[in-house]
């Protein structure tokens, strides 16, 4: 089985899964594995490294709308760097700080390939979930697009400081927190706005009509992709801009403008099925470990 399949499998043998995090209780829980060869481009500093290993965790919790408690990492490398340990950890505290939660440590494993299992805990009493959306809300994101796309191309272009600069997101905790009290589903944008649209429609069951011009690019994108293709594989596909894709009523989304803390953008409709974009289907593509 590739990725998708054995997610597939893991939903219908636990049925707890499916969201972004567990929930167990009022406590949300998630985790993630990353490697250097699919997840750190040649140029990573450790620091970036501990930051988006971390990061990524923490989205999982903005996603469900919960507020961030803690986070933990296993660090596995061929050997054990002091400089590049602390700055491992440097970077996994500072964007803990960010989002008001602790990094409390983890686990040292010597491994031949840089790998990074971080997980995050949280707390809601009313999590936000994937298969609550309906025909007839609209579908919006949070920030810019195509940020990862374009730190990729920086770190082929050698542009390290830049690029990491770029890889160091702000995971949307305070947004989801904000956004919560109105959506009616929601998840990241991890693995693209593509396939999270796609995701999103499985699990209600429902569909999406996007337009293009709607979806908003990172200021990067227009100046590193060569093309318009590239500017719609950045937007679309790459994914790992770990940005916020719900779904709110049309009476509710003024009030979610007021409250969130950063921009929101209408990117189309939910239908009753198929996922459109400019009344063209939209490949269910995107992000996938193993690339």
């Amino acid at each position: 089985m590739d990725e998708r399949e054995s997610l597939a499998a893991i939903y219908e043998w636990l049925p707890d899964t499916g969201d972004d995090a567990a929930v167990v209780d009022d406590l949300i829980f998630t985790t993630d594995m990353l490697h250097q060869r699919t997840d750190f481009p040649a140029g990573t500093t450790r620091y970036t490294a501990g930051w988006r290993a971390v990061g990524a965790s923490l989205s999982d919790i903005a996603a469900m709308g919960a507020d961030a408690t803690a986070a933990i990492a296993v660090y596995a490398a061929p050997e054990f760097d002091p400089d590049e340990l602390h700055a491992f950890i440097e970077g996994a505290r500072d964007v803990c700080e960010l989002t008001d939660s602790r990094y409390v440590g983890g686990d040292l494993d010597q491994h031949d390939e840089f790998t990074v299992a971080s997980s995050a805990i949280g707390h809601t009493d009313s999590p936000t979930l994937r298969s609550t959306a309906s025909p007839g809300d609209v579908v919006c994101v949070t920030g810019t697009l195509g940020r990862t796309g374009a730190a990729l191309r920086l770190f082929e272009q050698d542009a390290y400081e830049r690029a990491n600069a770029l890889f160091q997101f702000e995971p949307r905790v305070s947004a989801g927190r904000a956004l919560a009290p109105y959506v009616s589903a929601m998840m990241d944008s991890s693995d693209g706005l593509a396939r999270s649209l796609h995701q999103l429609a499985d699990a209600s069951d429902c569909g999406f009509a996007i337009e293009w011009d709607r979806v908003p690019p990172d200021e990067t994108v227009s100046e590193l992709a060569t093309t318009d293709a590239e500017e719609r594989e950045f937007g679309l596909y790459t994914g790992e801009d770990f940005e916020l894709v719900f779904t709110i009523s049309h009476d509710r989304i003024d009030a979610a403008r007021d409250a969130s803390p950063i921009p929101i953008s209408i990117v189309g409709n939910v239908t009753d099925r198929d996922v459109m974009i400019d009344d063209e289907p939209l490949p269910d593509r995107g992000y996938t470990h193993g690339r």
